[in-house]
């Protein structure tokens, strides 16, 4: 102590600077999930569309951080009454408040990074046909208004929290966000030309670049470790620095177990190691054990990953046999898996009822969806969604972009 008075330090000050710290850090993990989402996307389009997602990527990132940084954040956090239906529309992050433990900025850096994450699911599920403008314009609404309102409504202190939800870091609040706001797209985009035969039957389109997919999974996972361990909010202190290790461990365990159970579910069923399932599997891991990754003992995280990994496969069989077209798993490894973890946590969260989380999760998709249905509504009757079939058989780089990923490959025919 006397150490720390010569230095003018205090205890309370080290905490604030090291809270402050760690939050920075998570959000910088979590902002590189963006680049995790775009190597998975592009590996998993194909490669004629591949400048096309790396745009929507890039810009989605960019738009959601302007967003939030102009209304988003308002919407979500400042001065809000608790239990209320609308928020206040307070200034910009504001002063410092009176007790703190963290600076306020280091708190809107880790929130924004969330928002771009539950965009980013949105691109891979409308890849391949939706043009490029109309997609920008619609991560404008979505993570200017419609997920900052459902954020208010759970983590901003509005009328779902006072029901019991626990949602510790956003399998529902982000990812089922970001799979309802997806599914509402892909209804009204319909599928890529030929996915699907008359008789009902698939044609699997399979995407360019497996080595750019797996990276982008490990990427994810890797960042994962911020989403949900930054999410404890604090480290500065015994218990807190406890929890947030058996957080990373549980993370950890159930992308590790969701991968094998997708493998052997594979195996079991097709006699074959599908990578992409593989990949999802691991995903489906981390989206389910990030609606309470603190409360489960680390058998019951390495048990989720195992119930999330063999869920995804079938739920992306099912999605086929609805005509639900999705090039990159995103609805269900998000969407289902997302739910999946939100019903689970009562199982280890006395806190949690099953009944509060179901209606928590019935008020986000429902809410997400109707408002993203509508945007993308208007914003096919204004300017379109789909790009025409002549644009989609060549490929969507050139029409949107005039790059091609990769130009090598191409082979350009001469006259004579």
């Amino acid at each position: 102590m006397e150490e720390l008075t010569k230095l003018g330090l205090t205890v309370t000050e080290l905490r604030f600077a090291l809270d402050t710290f760690y939050f920075l850090i998570s959000g910088a993990l979590v902002m590189w999930m963006a680049a995790g989402f775009a190597m998975l996307e592009a590996g998993l389009v194909r490669s004629k569309n591949t400048t096309e997602i790396l745009t929507k990527n890039m810009c989605l990132y960019a738009i959601a951080c302007a967003m939030y940084l102009l209304v988003g954040y308002h919407i979500m956090y400042v001065d809000n009454a608790e239990a209320g239906w609308l928020p206040s529309f307070g200034a910009l992050i504001g002063t410092q408040a009176d007790g703190a433990d963290h600076a306020l900025e280091s708190d809107f850096f880790f929130q924004v990074v969330f928002v771009a994450t539950a965009m980013s699911i949105v691109s891979g599920a409308v890849a391949e046909r939706m043009k490029l403008w109309a997609f920008l314009a619609f991560a404008v609404v979505l993570t200017g208004f419609i997920y900052p309102m459902e954020g208010y409504w759970t983590w901003g202190g509005g009328f779902v929290s006072e029901f019991g939800f626990v949602d510790f870091a956003g399998s529902g609040i982000v990812h089922m966000a970001g799979a309802a706001a997806a599914i509402a797209g892909v209804l009204l985009l319909g599928a890529r030309k030929g996915k699907y035969n008359a008789d009902g039957s698939v044609n699997p389109i399979p995407g360019s670049n497996m080595p750019l997919a797996t990276l982008g999974t490990f990427i994810l996972w890797l960042g994962w470790f911020g989403f949900n361990g930054g999410s404890q909010l604090l480290v500065s202190d015994a218990e807190n620095a406890s929890a947030v290790a058996k957080i990373f461990v549980n993370t950890n365990s159930a992308a590790a177990f969701g991968a094998l159970a997708a493998l052997v579910v594979c195996k079991m069923t097709w006699g074959k190691a599908d990578l992409t399932m593989i990949l999802n599997g691991a995903l489906a891991g981390l989206v389910a054990i990030t609606a309470d990754p603190l409360s489960p003992s680390l058998g019951l995280a390495a048990v989720i990953g195992v119930v999330a990994g063999g869920v995804v496969v079938f739920a992306i069989v099912g999605m086929d046999k609805l005509k639900i077209d999705d090039p990159v798993g995103a609805i269900s490894v998000h969407g289902v898996c997302g739910l999946l973890g939100l019903v689970l946590v009562p199982i280890s969260n006395g806190e949690a009822t099953l009944g509060a989380q179901l209606l928590g999760a019935a008020v986000i998709f429902g809410w997400v969806f109707i408002t993203s249905l509508i945007t993308w509504g208007i914003l096919k009757a204004v300017m379109g969604i789909r790009v025409s079939e002549e644009e989609e058989y060549q490929g969507m780089d050139m029409s949107d972009c005039g790059v091609d990923a990769y130009p090598e490959f191409i082979t350009v025919k001469t006259a004579g």
